[in-house]
């Protein structure tokens, strides 16, 4: 195979694929602020015990986790405009992203924040503490630290699903190789050094991973 394969080709475009990891660099970062944001939001209004807001936060986790990202997506990209919402290619994708990993997010945090000790929390409320200062300043850091290495990983699968906005022409990875193979056809070449890209981030991020968990394996055995 590989004696067909024009790696002359490759390096021709290599400045393009350096310029669609960028892209996915940082629109992957701006998603995972986002889906933080949205995830500890879900997760405050689900564990509230208001009504009001636990019953719209259980819909909200439910339905995004049950469809899939593509499909929620194209509601944004060709439901908003419909509605009379203008939004441009790149916002409708970090949204799409936010939203779909933050319903992870939530769960995650809630799992972690199950995990707490009722004692912190008893001790919280006997200095005054209202609920949000509770969830704010006693729970919520504690969860983010029980919970990082599975944060980690959903913050691998957004890099990864970053790649369904190729779809609405948001110039990222994928859409990069999209280019080269619109232009030169050469699929192999493409989309190969796109998933040989991918990986290396892959590997980095699990790298991240297991250096986290090594330091926090040696302090609590400190």
């Amino acid at each position: 195979m590989l004696e067909y394969f024009n790696f002359r080709i490759i390096w021709e475009y290599m400045p393009l694929f350096m310029e669609g990891l960028y892209h996915t660099a940082w629109i992957s970062l701006v998603g995972i602020i986002g889906s933080l944001i949205v995830g500890m939001v879900a997760c405050a209004c689900r564990i509230s015990g208001i009504k009001l807001l636990a019953a719209p936060a259980v819909v909200f986790i439910e339905v995004i986790r049950s469809t899939p990202l593509l499909a929620q997506l194209y509601f944004l990209y060709f439901g908003l405009p419909s509605l009379g919402i203008q939004v441009n290619e790149l916002t409708t994708g970090i949204v799409a992203l936010s939203f779909n990993s933050g319903a992870y997010v939530a769960e995650i945090l809630r799992a972690g924040i199950k995990g707490i000790p009722a004692g912190q929390v008893e001790a919280a409320m006997g200095q005054g503490f209202n609920v949000y200062q509770r969830f704010f300043y006693v729970i919520l850091p504690q969860a983010l630290a029980n919970t990082l290495p599975p944060m980690l990983g959903q913050a691998i699968v957004l890099v990864k699903d970053s790649a369904v906005l190729s779809l609405i022409s948001v110039m990222e990875l994928t859409r990069a190789g999209q280019m080269l193979n619109s232009e030169r056809f050469m699929p192999s070449e493409a989309f190969l050094t796109v998933a040989v890209l991918y990986l290396l981030v892959y590997y980095v991020l699990k790298g991240l991973t297991k250096f986290y968990q090594m330091r926090m394996t040696r302090f609590r055995s400190a």
